[in-house]
């Protein structure tokens, strides 16, 4: 049995004195929605180029604002994304943002050739996961993404930072806030005013959520620069939005039918689903941009392409 060191969950969460943010009814929230990137790295099965591109088609129609159409990274590692070029060439044309992952200068490069005005870089909040994930030590990544960042702000490029490992770490167990804290602060020198917080392996709690998001403030990270990608290996993913919805943060990642989960984090699951985050906000009366039936319907067709049922529980009950 694991325990709860081993799982990364911080057994107690010191809370500052605050009140949450009231949550309106017309209040609007950002969706990432990261099926067709995050979700897709990792499945096992391969979809072909026509099917990422009718994907991403699928869900620019039923009203995502941002689809993340792409990885830009090596084919041996991710084999899921070797044909972003050409996704991201085929649905450029589309009304909506598309940013890319770039890992490197060469990706970044690769992106650029392909068109690409979006960009995103990752870093790990832990060495483990560093070395599992992308194959080198923290320090050697934080120098590649500063590059990728100094380039890309020089060429008028959009640049959004993810955090891995914010929550809890697989191998290392606890993460410390202050290295979340580290890095956040961190990017933002380096210009990056889009900052997701990634829970890889789902084991968040809301109380955890507020902790770490009072945290970054209180270093003078703006609440609007912060985002949550939270997975739902323990079924939290969901209270943990909620939590930060009271914490005023209002951009949110998500996947059509909680597609993917992490290739390279044990135990971790699916990311939140799209739809099940999208029936909690409409319940809430905040304005989302996306079209539930057709956003099930499409977490639906999704799910015969990849030969398996959606973990979301909206997408199931109103597609069966």
């Amino acid at each position: 049995m694991s325990t709860v060191r081993e799982l990364g969950l911080p057994a107690v969460h010191p809370q500052p004195a605050a009140s949450p943010t009231t949550i309106n009814a017309g209040d609007t929230v950002e969706i990432w929605e990261v099926a067709a990137r995050d979700g897709l790295q990792a499945e096992k099965t391969l979809l072909n180029a026509d099917t990422k591109v009718e994907l991403i088609e699928r869900l620019a129609a039923a009203g995502a604002s941002v689809i993340e159409a792409g990885s830009f990274v090596r084919a041996d590692r991710v084999p899921q994304m070797a044909d972003s070029a050409e996704v991201f060439q085929r649905t450029k044309h589309l009304d909506a943002r598309l940013p890319v992952l770039v890992p490197n200068l060469r990706g970044y490069e690769m992106a650029r050739a392909a068109g690409a005005e979006d960009i995103a870089v990752f870093l790990s909040v832990t060495e483990s996961f560093s070395q599992q994930n992308l194959g080198a030590s923290r320090e050697v990544m934080e120098n590649a993404a500063a590059a990728v960042v100094e380039r890309a702000l020089a060429d008028g490029v959009r640049v959004r930072g993810y955090l891995s490992m914010v929550f809890g770490d697989p191998w290392e167990g606890t993460v410390a806030v202050s290295d979340v804290v580290r890095l956040a602060t961190l990017m933002q020198s380096w210009g990056i005013t889009a900052l997701s917080l990634g829970d890889t392996n789902g084991v968040g709690t809301p109380g955890h959520v507020r902790t770490v998001v009072r945290a970054l403030t209180g270093a003078e990270v703006p609440l609007s620069n912060i985002a949550l990608h939270m997975h739902d290996t323990y079924g939290q993913a969901l209270a943990n939005v909620y939590a930060g919805l009271e914490e005023g943060v209002r951009t949110f990642d998500a996947a059509a039918g909680g597609v993917g989960g992490c290739p390279f984090a044990k135990s971790a699951t699916g990311n939140l689903a799209t739809d099940d985050l999208v029936w909690m906000l409409e319940g809430l009366g905040v304005r989302t941009g996306i079209d539930l039936d057709a956003l099930t319907q499409t977490s639906a067709w999704l799910s015969r392409h990849l030969g398996k049922p959606p973990t979301s529980r909206v997408a199931t009950a109103l597609t069966r």
